[in-house]
């Protein structure tokens, strides 16, 4: 792996599932049939570090760039990201009826992998996310009636994450979707809101004894609110709109 020019993340990764796989075998006892204790340095298992990983973002230009270059459904699926720094499982498995009635309060109890639904990454997941009203007001105006999932296929079932990254390769940028979840951390941190209300936001594990005892600050939502509008989108919507308006017209001369 190492000579294919993997990362020393991938082969991590990669390595773990042969872990997993080699522990699963078991016999009718539930004894593992290879137990084995793994010699890293022996193997020439590479160690990770955090500070040389790459972690691609994009710039405010570039995240317009993108909306602009794109179909409405995408364009709004990307803002989305973009605002809320949801994991893409996350956001394919929004439905309509996770959002409060005015669009500006957004509560994640689940994901979906491989096309099937199911609990969020961890149990920090499950949280509420605060909306600006600028795209909550588009969001209520876009959605308005819809049932079921949010961003859907024409039959209704959540997007494939892999379309989904073969859309946003269209647009010129060959990153991942994770990209929107960096980006506003990065709107968030420039905004100087309270570390506290980011993890709240982003669905980060408590690293302190101190953040166990701030659970409640999620019930405080003019707080929250007041944060949420402080901060802002950090990017225009004049191209998301630009869009929405080119959509409707199009409706009204078909009608």
């Amino acid at each position: 792996m190492a000579e294919a020019g993997l990362s020393a993340q991938s082969i991590v990764t990669y390595s773990r599932v042969v872990k997993i796989v080699v522990a699963s075998a078991v016999d009718k006892e539930g004894e593992q049939i290879y137990p084995r204790k793994w010699n890293h340095d022996f193997i020439g298992l590479p160690i990770v570090d955090p500070k040389k990983q790459r972690r691609p973002t994009v710039t405010k230009a570039e995240l317009e760039e993108i909306i602009a270059s794109s179909k409405m459904r995408w364009a709004l699926l990307f803002a989305f990201m973009a605002a809320t720094g949801l994991r893409i499982g996350e956001a394919v498995a929004v439905k309509t009826e996770d959002l409060s009635e005015d669009c500006t309060i957004l509560n994640i109890n689940r994901s979906i992998w491989h096309g099937q639904e199911q609990a969020p990454k961890t149990p920090n997941a499950v949280r509420v996310i605060d909306i600006p009203e600028e795209l909550a007001s588009v969001l209520q105006q876009h959605f308005a009636g819809k049932a079921g999932y949010l961003f859907s296929t024409k039959d209704g079932k959540p997007l494939q994450q892999r379309n989904v990254l073969r859309v946003l390769h269209a647009t010129g940028k060959k990153v991942g979707s994770h990209v929107f979840r960096r980006f506003r951390t990065e709107t968030l941190r420039r905004a100087r809101v309270p570390e506290d209300l980011i993890s709240l936001w982003e669905g980060r594990a408590k690293q302190s004894v101190t953040d166990l005892y701030a659970l409640g600050l999620h019930k405080d939502e003019a707080w929250r609110r007041e944060w949420c509008e402080k901060a802002g989108l950090g990017f225009s919507l004049a191209g998301l709109l630009g869009l929405q308006n080119a959509v409707e017209a199009a409706e009204e001369v078909a009608a």
